[in-house]
């Protein structure tokens, strides 16, 4: 039954596009038990109070223009915001911005700013702020942009004490999605690290390293009943098994990550709920590191891969299986690309393909792990078997988070890693870093065909003339086997029984605003 209903799930969301403007509320199921979730839902949200979210990971920055991880952004979301921030539909909601307008040629960007709002310091955001903000992360300032999207701008120009006009390079219709960028003080760049200040609905604390992020409310938050609790713990939880017993212990109130077997074992005392994520996990393959500069071994590996049994053993069955790097909710742009590869392993083909490439008798390959995601761990663990099948020889790495950062993502001094990336609310985000020079092109894929493929559809005027080249683009990640792609894994969900509120949102964020807990009747 619960297989059925998310089943029914994922086929809602795959109807919602994360750039439609007519977004439908987002939907969840919960496990546990019946009757409370009845008496719950029908008790009045409460103000105050403070809870402990489980977290996986160190924080690689507190500067939001400079951080990098989706660990991190999940926890800044609640810090900072930009002009514009995404709602739970999928749907860009006016934040520091109350309002914008875009020219006819796409090059002219007018955003008037929102009254009332206020930083975490007691300054009021002024147009300053906005283009020193902007003027940051595109480059203007230094000759270094901190988001590249951002780096088309041109000008920032403060027409009144309410009104910043941007003009940029090239028209692109996605780029209104990157002006979700946090809004900070002018000037306040080198102390962003160590002092962050924000506009959002909690203000930051204290932080800790190897320990996590303290924050409170901000009483002065422009979205008026917003936010209930008083405090947030973002604590990190080293492994699953601590993250098991500290909430079997009460020390962790939401825990956002579960394992398909932790979610059996905790469903009776806890709300389990399930959603699609935004992250696209995959087999991701140096591609630049011998013999996996070999398609035809890159092949061999996808050939060799049961993507239905990972998704039994690691997801409950709940996983999406996909063949590249496109979220199936971003419907408009997604392309099935499985017909070659297929979900379920050939282990013939890909005998026959390393055979091919010099490599009958297989050979060895090391696959990293971030040791905290224990999602990530067990994938590893069942795709070293299926491989080994291949003739294909594994040792598993397992690594703490901030190795796995510096020697697979930022030093690309690895083999082959199982990890996740995620997609902000553009198409474009999940494709442009497998361009030959990205800088996020960890996996070293490179393809003229690619290269050229993207760069024409940054020249398109319209949405629906890039999706036609972001499904080429697909196409080619997945004949080229750039990588293993495997699935988007289920979000599963434990939260205290005295807590409501929480929502799913289809970038990787843990909004804390709408949290709260129950009154009891």
């Amino acid at each position: 039954m619960k297989k059925r209903l998310i089943s029914l799930l994922l086929m809602a969301v795959l109807t919602m596009t994360a750039l439609s403007g007519c977004g439908t509320d987002s939907t969840s199921e919960s496990s546990g038990d019946k009757s409370s979730k009845e008496e719950q839902s029908s008790n009045e949200p409460t103000y105050g109070g403070s809870v402990v979210v489980g977290i996986q990971q160190d924080i690689d920055s507190l500067d939001p223009h400079k951080a990098t991880a989706a660990g991190t952004k999940e926890i800044l979301f609640n810090i900072f915001e930009g002009l514009l921030k995404a709602d739970e539909n999928g749907n860009l909601m006016k934040a520091v911005a109350e309002n914008y307008t875009i020219s006819e040629d796409g090059l002219v960007y007018t955003f008037t700013l929102r009254d009332g709002v206020m930083f975490h310091n007691g300054n009021k955001v002024t147009a300053e702020d906005v283009k020193y903000s902007l003027e940051r992360v595109s480059g203007i300032l230094d000759g270094t942009p901190l988001i590249s999207t951002l780096s088309t701008i041109k000008s920032v120009d403060i027409l009144d004490e309410k009104t910043v006009q941007v003009t940029v390079e090239n028209a692109n219709p996605e780029l209104i999605y990157s002006f979700t960028a946090a809004v900070i003080p002018a000037g306040s760049g080198e102390d962003a690290q160590a002092q962050p200040i924000g506009t959002g609905p909690f203000s930051f604390v204290s932080y800790t390293p190897q320990e996590g992020i303290l924050v409170k409310k901000n009483e002065s938050y422009w979205q008026e009943g917003l936010p209930y609790l008083d405090e947030v713990n973002f604590k990190i939880v080293n492994g699953s098994d601590a993250a098991l017993l500290a909430l079997k212990g009460g020390s962790i109130d939401i825990y956002p990550y579960l394992t398909d077997s932790q979610a059996e074992e905790l469903k009776d005392s806890f709300q389990v709920i399930y959603a699609p994520s935004n992250v696209v996990q995959a087999l991701f393959l140096n591609n630049a590191k011998e013999p996996l500069n070999d398609v035809k071994v890159r092949q061999a590996i996808c050939y060799a891969l049961d993507k239905d049994s990972v998704n039994d053993f690691v997801s409950g069955g709940n996983g999406t299986m996909i063949g590249s790097a496109m979220l199936p909710t971003l419907k408009d742009f997604y392309v099935d690309v499985e017909d070659t590869y297929g979900t379920s392993a050939n282990l013939d083909k890909a005998k026959e393909l390393l055979a091919d490439a010099g490599y009958a008798d297989g050979f060895d390959l090391e696959i990293t792990v971030p040791s905290n995601y224990a999602f990530h761990v067990e994938t590893t663990e069942v795709v070293a078997q299926q491989l080994e099948e291949a003739g294909i020889h594994v040792t598993i790495n397992s690594v703490e988070w901030g190795t796995w950062l510096d020697d697979c993502y930022n030093g690309r001094n690895y083999e082959a890693t199982i990890c996740g990336i995620t997609s902000d609310m553009t198409p474009g985000y999940l494709l442009n870093r497998f361009e030959s020079e990205s800088s996020k092109n960890f996996i070293n894929f490179n393809s003229a065909e690619y290269d050229a493929t993207y760069e024409a559809a940054g020249n398109c005027l319209t949405l629906e003339e890039k999706a036609e080249y972001y499904k080429k683009l697909q196409e080619i990640l997945y004949d080229d086997a750039g990588s293993a792609f495997i699935q988007v894994p289920p979000l599963t969900i434990a939260m205290n029984n005295e807590l409501a509120g929480y929502k799913f949102y289809p970038v990787y964020v843990q909004d804390m605003s709408t949290v709260y807990f129950v009154t009891q009747q």
